[in-house]
């Protein structure tokens, strides 16, 4: 692909080392701008844009959610989703190529991030809050040690106005006197831990908003949750997803 280049000149094991790990360890979390640079930014952007206009975004569940409690669901989460796991055949190579390069920096940070082991990723969860002032309120990704160790968040919205569109990610740091807004503009990826230390919200947006989220599993405790879940997944019951 031609962007590769541009890329590779980023030095992404430098830019692990000296800015992902050291913030993800000091503050919980981190963002990088002009991840890929605007020519593969707008390749990513073009997929996720026709995945919406194709219709093969559907409306965000609650873990546990059931029939009949849709409205319920809609007041605490307004995104359409779609998953990918990037090996699809046609309409995804951007896409995968945008995990490729998050896979590879996880990869260098992962030694790094004290003793967890964080060996494999979920598929991505494209998301599009259609910008009618819905948002995501308040939540933890991973509350009951489902495995997610690290949330990986890139979006992609251009000319993107926190005053004007909303849509801000705001990350309420455990223990700390701050809270953290991350606006959703376009080529940023952000890194923050998965769990009650990283508890977040995306305020309501009030035009379209795009991002494509990853979560990284550390193996022993996603291997303790797919056996704790094992009944539950039996019953119909999934453990549940969020979205930036």
């Amino acid at each position: 692909m031609p962007f590769i280049e541009h890329v590779w000149d980023l030095d992404l094991e430098r830019l692990a080392l000296e800015r992902v790990v050291p913030a993800l360890l000091v503050h919980g979390f981190c963002y990088v701008d002009g991840l890929l640079g605007e020519p593969a930014g707008d390749l990513v952007l073009e997929q996720v844009m026709e995945m919406h206009r194709s219709g093969a975004l559907q409306d965000g569940r609650l873990a546990g959610s059931v029939p009949g409690g849709v409205h319920r669901s809609r007041s605490i989460r307004g995104d359409q989703i779609a998953w990918v796991s990037g090996s699809e055949d046609r309409g995804c190579e951007a896409i995968s190529f945008l995990l490729n390069v998050i896979d590879h920096i996880i990869g260098v940070c992962a030694s790094r991030l004290g003793s967890k082991k964080i060996r494999e990723r979920s598929k991505a969860m494209v998301a599009c809050y259609p910008g009618n002032g819905t948002g995501y309120v308040k939540h933890v990704d991973n509350p009951n040690c489902d495995g997610r160790r690290i949330t990986c968040t890139y979006y992609l919205n251009k000319n993107w106005s926190a005053e004007e569109h909303g849509g801000v990610l705001r990350i309420f740091p455990k223990g700390k006197s701050y809270v953290a807004d991350i606006n959703p503009l376009f080529d940023r990826l952000l890194f923050f831990w998965s769990d009650r230390r990283n508890p977040h919200e995306v305020q309501p947006a009030y035009a379209t908003r795009f991002a494509i989220t990853v979560w990284y599993f550390d193996s022993e405790e996603r291997a303790e949750a797919k056996t704790r879940f094992r009944d539950l997944t039996a019953s119909g019951l999934q453990p549940g997803s969020s979205s930036r």
